[in-house]
């Protein structure tokens, strides 16, 4: 099995596109709106890559305590969370020859993992 789509459930789509994008330094992009449901596509899935977006829709709610996603990303996205409106909720940890990892929650209370690979 392999993941191919995953949406972060947000409160406040601008205020999550800031996050995402100071933190992950991802380019503006454009919010689709369906009626009830407002999108903005962060990555678009690649040949080996899951698609990521965010999603503000009712009861599509944020939370700290379900599915972890683990986001590879480079050595300063840690150090840009708490300034984009974040929290580090686990600092950098070893995880052996596997690299390293961080916990944060995003600016709409979602938990997430940093990947850091060695």
């Amino acid at each position: 099995m392999q993941a191919v789509w995953v949406e972060i459930p947000v409160r406040d789509l601008d205020r999550a596109a800031t996050f995402y994008q100071t933190v992950f330094g991802l380019p503006a992009g454009e919010v689709s709106e369906e009626g009830v449901r407002r999108t903005l596509t962060l990555v678009n899935p690649g040949q080996n890559g899951a698609g990521i977006s965010l999603n503000q829709t009712a009861n599509f709610d944020p939370s700290a305590s379900g599915t972890l996603v683990y986001l590879q990303t480079n050595g300063d996205a840690l150090e840009k969370v708490s300034a984009a409106g974040g929290k580090i909720v686990q600092e950098k940890t070893s995880m052996g020859d596997s690299g390293y990892y961080a916990t944060v929650q995003d600016s709409e209370g979602n938990l997430l993992a940093l990947y850091f690979a060695p």
